[in-house]
């Protein structure tokens, strides 16, 4: 099956459709406040990317590029993504949506952080993500799982 990932737009239409997800919080109710004092642009940079399936928005996952001053993952220290909220609705799980967006967040060949939820760990290492050892200042009570290209290093 041909899944295309693609940028949501930052609008009501979007923000409608993120309301039948699970994980739907501060992120979306600030866009929300943003778009009623219509700072936000249709076409602004969205950290949000999703899969529709037959016009519905059926997967949604958000990117954020971290600088490399702010890395205490890597050896030497890297930009990476930090990968979030993704989650596919009930009735299309198990179907490759999941797999497709954490596809096209590593095609842009930067190493990937991301917390798993509740039972999602054996999504994330099935995927090739790895645990990394705990670290109480670093990781504030969060359970990081990481996947690098081939080259870079986890800092021991």
């Amino acid at each position: 099956m041909e899944v295309k990932v693609e940028r949501l737009k930052v609008n009501y239409k979007t923000l409608e459709e993120f309301k039948q997800f699970k994980e739907y919080g501060l992120q979306e109710l600030s866009m929300l406040e943003d778009l009623q004092g219509n700072i936000i642009e249709n076409d602004s940079e969205s950290p949000f990317y999703g899969i529709y399936y037959g016009g519905k928005l059926v997967a949604r996952m958000s990117l954020y590029k971290i600088d490399k001053k702010y890395d205490q993952y890597f050896d030497p220290p890297q930009d990476y993504l930090e990968l979030w909220k993704l989650e596919v609705l009930p009735d299309y799980q198990r179907k490759g949506f999941g797999t497709a967006l954490v596809n096209f967040a590593k095609s842009f060949n930067m190493p990937i952080k991301t917390n798993a939820r509740m039972k999602s760990k054996e999504f994330w290492i099935k995927n090739g993500f790895v645990p990394v050892r705990y670290n109480v200042e670093r990781d504030l009570g969060e359970n990081p799982l990481i996947w690098h290209p081939e080259g870079i290093r986890l800092k021991e």
